[in-house]
């Protein structure tokens, strides 16, 4: 079964101006919550959630990028911790129905319509 992946930045904050000195961060609780609802709705093991050191984004809020072997890989930004987990396996259900990952922007959640960043298209082999 392919794997659909979550990578999402654990080091991620709502701005670098309010970024605590201790964590946990806005990434690492987004990160907890994508995982206590991932089980309650994703029985199998379809999507795997992989916490990053950082993905580049740091005056973005929280990051985090979608992929799948042959399929197209999306980037979210400026996601809060409290309202995107539900939206992000939202858009996974669509995604992992999509035979190559391509979603019109209408389809997504209306909380990742101003959240994406890019819809980048699968490398061919």
């Amino acid at each position: 079964m392919t794997k659909h992946t979550l990578l999402v930045c654990k080091s991620c904050h709502r701005s670098s101006e309010e970024r605590p000195e201790n964590p946990p961060f806005d990434g690492a609780t987004l990160i907890d919550r994508l995982n206590t609802l991932c089980v309650e709705q994703f029985p199998s093991d379809e999507i795997k959630i992989q916490p990053v050191g950082c993905l580049w984004a740091c005056s973005k809020g929280c990051v985090v990028s979608v992929s799948s072997h042959n399929k197209a890989t999306y980037i979210f930004l400026n996601l809060t911790p409290e309202d995107s987990p539900a939206a992000l396996l939202e858009f996974m259900q669509l995604y992992i129905k999509s035979r190559k990952g391509v979603l019109a922007w209408e389809q997504l959640p209306e909380l990742l319509q101003s959240a994406i960043f890019a819809q980048i298209p699968p490398v061919k082999s």
